[in-house]
């Protein structure tokens, strides 16, 4: 499966099997609220009842993501940082080190191709910023691979569709 999880309407982006395309402007997803219930009381499912439940298992099982969110500080704006930081039941509490480093074992997430495609009014140091979040995400959520790519706010429609296009070319 595709999926193409953006913080808003990409009508040119078509419509086929295989391909999922969710916009979160148009979902009601709460923050999480860190009680760990995910983990605990219910595990590998969220406590909170909203539109993220539906969202986070298709998250697990995509074999290729791209995810357009506008970049807000060096980082992704809220809708998108919400939604991620509401995918934790995919992740076990326990912990395994991957290159040096502490991060959770996945519970049966698919190894994944992602494009991160940043967009809006971005500064040099905002993408460098962008970039190294990218890449330690990249090892909690299971990216085999991962590309970073920037548009404008007038482009991120056309650069969307041209990345799920390559989709097509694979």
């Amino acid at each position: 499966m595709q999926l193409v999880l953006t913080d808003r309407p990409l009508p040119a982006l078509p419509a086929r099997p295989g391909l999922d395309v969710i916009d979160l402007s148009k979902l009601t997803i709460a923050p999480c609220v860190g009680c760990f219930g995910c983990w605990t009381r219910t595990p590998g499912r969220c406590v909170i009842r909203d539109d993220a439940v539906r969202v986070y298992p298709k998250i697990a099982a995509a074999r290729r993501v791209l995810y357009v969110s506008r970049l807000f500080c060096g980082g992704y704006d809220l809708p998108m940082k919400t939604m991620l930081e509401r995918a934790i039941p995919i992740q076990q509490a326990f912990i395994r080190l991957v290159d040096g480093e502490t991060h959770h074992f996945q519970r049966q997430v698919q190894p994944k191709e992602a494009v991160i495609l940043a967009y809006g009014e971005i500064a040099p140091e905002e993408r460098q910023l962008f970039r190294r979040l990218v890449a330690r995400n990249a090892k909690n959520m299971n990216f085999v691979s991962h590309r970073v790519r920037f548009a404008s706010e007038a482009g991120v429609e056309a650069a969307a569709l041209e990345e799920v296009q390559r989709w097509n070319e694979c």
